[in-house]
């Protein structure tokens, strides 16, 4: 994966996060394209890239002069994602516990160097945030890009149902209260360790580093 490639695969992954999370909802106008390529750390050309395959897929709306906007979501798109059951904080946390740590050994034998690519440009994004929205979006992007380096797609969708039941709760704002600078300090070391033990395909080590992780997470959001 060209740099070019992977700076306009992150500008997409950014913006598809905030649609989905609702940090940009239907109709709202995206931040410019200058405003993103300072927030991302990206040339401007990789946004234009990154917008363009977004409007081609009928998720943004470019209009001449003004800017661009979230299209309503198509009937379609809705019947192929279907919605999760409602799920509390806790439930979520439980079912990540259950599922994220066992992809780590499927994720240390398949992960290619185009996944480690990724691993990387989250780390360094996540390491870069100044702020909670664009921390969190980082932090949620490099898990979800290890559940994809497992290049199975019924693990893919698994994991995909969870993402979507969190987007469904209160989770952001428990995050948030959660998330203090020495918290966000742990998480950063915690990442770096798991995507050390990925590239170094070390399935046990990966495994226990993301149950560290996810335990301390658990125990920040929940108080257990």
């Amino acid at each position: 994966m060209s740099t070019t490639t992977r700076h306009a695969l992150t500008v997409r992954e950014y913006i598809a996060g905030g649609i989905r999370s609702g940090v940009y909802p239907t109709h709202s106008r995206l931040p410019t394209e200058r405003a993103l390529s300072e927030e991302l750390g990206v040339p401007r050309s990789a946004v234009r890239d990154a917008l363009a395959v977004l409007e081609s897929g009928g998720i943004v709306k470019r209009v001449v002069g003004s800017g661009t906007y979230v299209r309503e979501p198509v009937a379609e798109t809705a019947a192929a994602d279907p919605q999760p059951p409602a799920a509390s904080p806790a439930e979520i946390m439980e079912a990540r516990l259950l599922v994220e740590p066992r992809l780590a050994p499927l994720a240390a034998i398949n992960a290619n160097q185009d996944d480690f690519a990724l691993f990387d440009e989250c780390i360094r994004q996540g390491d870069a945030a100044e702020n909670f929205e664009t921390f969190e979006h980082w932090d949620a992007a490099l898990h979800e890009a290890i559940a994809k380096s497992t290049h199975n797609r019924l693990v893919i969708e698994l994991y995909a149902m969870i993402t979507r039941a969190r987007d469904l709760t209160a989770w952001g704002e428990l995050k948030r209260r959660s998330l203090s600078a020495e918290r966000r300090d742990h998480y950063r070391r915690e990442h770096h360790a798991i995507v050390v033990a990925l590239k170094a395909r070390d399935a046990q080590a990966a495994e226990q580093a993301l149950l560290g992780h996810l335990d301390r997470v658990r125990s920040n959001l929940l108080g257990r």
